[in-house]
C-alpha cells in the first residue's frame, strides 16, 4: 500500500460541516482572491445541457500557487434525479498529485457566502450598518452569515416572496446573529435605505428597481451565473462601479451585465477590475462615498479552492476522512 502522501483523502459531506466558521471561509477565500488579482489562473465556468433527459453538467477550475493548491467544482443536476451532486478534487499545485476528494455540497453555501463576504469588505462602505437581504434559502444563509464577519451591521431587512420563508429566515436569523433582523413584505422596502444589498436568487428578472437604490450602496448579486438569470436591472449596472469575480465571465453568463449591454447603457468598457485586483491593490475599490458599487458574484473555482484547501487541512489534523488510492498515470496507462 502507498504511504500517505500517496493517498487521497475522500472527505464527506457531513465531516466537512463545523470544521471552519464563516470568518474563515472569509479569510481564506480573500487570500484565493489576493492570488488571483496577482496572476493566479482561474477559468470561467463550463455549462452543458441536455434536453431529453433534461440536466445540466457544470465545472470550473483554478490553481492557488501560494497555496499550493489546485481544482475544480463539478456538479450534475437533473438528469432525472430531480436534485444536484458537487464533487470537489483537489491537486497538489507543484506535484500534480491528487490529494483530496470532497463531496462538495456542505461547503457550497459557505464558500459563496464567503466570496460575497470578500467582496463586500472591498467594496463596501467602512461605516455600513444597515443591510438588505432578498431570498431565504440555502445561499442567503451562507451570504448572511459571511457578510456580517466583515461589517458591524445592527438592522437586516429581509424579503423573500412567500412570507413564511421570510419570517422563518428572520426568525432563525435573529437566534444566530447580533444584528436585528427582519422580514419586510417588498424587496423596495428592504433596498430603501440599505447600504449594503445581497441577492440570493434564481430570479430570471430583476429583483428590485435601480433607482430605487440609495446613494452609496453597495450590491453583491450571486445569482449571476447564466446569460438568462438577471437579478439586478440595467439601471443597477448603469448607476454602479462594476466589479466581477472573473472578467471573462462578464460576457458569457453574467446575465445582468449582458442584458444591460443590449439595452445600450454600458459597454463591455463598464468594467472596473475583477475583484481580486481590487483585493490584491492592484485597483482601488471604493472611490467615494456616495458611489454606487456591485460585486457580480456568479461563481468560480477560486473560492473553491481556496475554501477546499482550508478544509483538507483541517481534516487531516482532525483524522478524518477515508482514504482512497489512486494509479498514477505512469503505472495504469500500461497500453496492455
Amino acid at each position: 500500500m502507498a504511504d500517505d502522501t500517496d493517498d487521497v483523502l475522500f472527505l464527506r459531506s457531513d465531516e466537512l460541516t463545523g470544521l471552519a466558521d464563516p470568518g474563515e471561509y472569509v479569510a481564506a477565500v480573500r487570500e484565493g482572491y489576493r492570488q488571483r488579482g496577482e496572476g493566479a489562473p482561474a477559468e470561467p465556468r463550463t455549462k452543458l445541457t441536455s434536453r431529453d433527459p433534461p440536466g445540466m453538467l457544470t465545472g470550473y477550475l483554478a490553481i492557488l500557487p501560494e497555496t499550493g493548491m489546485m481544482g475544480g467544482y463539478t456538479y450534475a443536476a437533473g438528469f432525472g434525479a430531480a436534485d444536484a451532486q458537487f464533487v470537489l478534487p483537489l491537486f497538489d499545485a507543484e506535484s500534480g498529485r491528487l490529494r483530496a476528494l470532497l463531496d462538495g455540497a456542505s461547503l457550497n453555501p459557505f464558500k459563496t457566502g464567503a466570496a460575497g463576504a470578500v467582496g463586500v469588505d472591498a467594496l463596501a462602505r467602512e461605516d455600513a450598518t444597515r443591510a438588505a437581504i432578498i431570498g431565504s434559502g440555502a445561499q442567503a444563509r451562507g451570504q448572511l452569515r459571511a457578510l456580517v464577519t466583515v461589517r458591524d451591521f445592527e438592522a437586516i431587512d429581509v424579503y423573500s416572496p412567500t412570507k413564511d420563508h421570510r419570517e422563518a429566515f428572520a426568525a432563525e436569523m435573529n437566534e444566530r446573529l447580533d444584528a436585528s433582523v427582519a422580514a419586510v413584505a417588498s424587496s423596495a422596502a428592504a433596498v430603501e435605505g440599505a447600504d449594503v444589498v445581497i441577492t440570493a436568487t434564481t430570479a430570471s428578472e430583476p429583483v428590485f428597481d435601480g433607482d430605487r437604490l440609495p446613494e452609496g450602496a453597495h450590491v453583491t448579486a450571486m445569482g449571476q451565473y447564466d446569460a438568462g438569470k438577471r437579478e439586478l436591472d440595467a439601471r443597477t449596472i448603469e448607476r454602479a462601479t462594476y466589479v466581477p469575480d472573473l472578467r471573462d465571465r462578464v460576457t458569457h453568463d453574467a446575465g445582468s451585465f449582458i442584458h444591460a449591454v443590449e439595452e445600450g447603457v454600458v459597454t463591455e468598457d463598464h468594467v472596473h477590475a475583477e475583484l481580486g485586483v481590487v483585493v490584491a491593490g492592484e485597483a482601488p475599490g471604493r472611490r467615494s462615498r456616495d458611489e454606487v458599487t456591485v460585486f457580480d458574484s456568479g461563481g468560480t473555482a477560486i473560492e473553491t479552492v481556496a475554501a477546499a484547501a482550508m478544509l483538507y487541512e483541517r481534516a487531516r489534523e482532525a483524522g478524518l476522512g477515508e482514504r482512497l488510492s489512486f494509479a498514477p498515470a505512469s503505472q495504469a496507462l500500461t497500453g496492455r
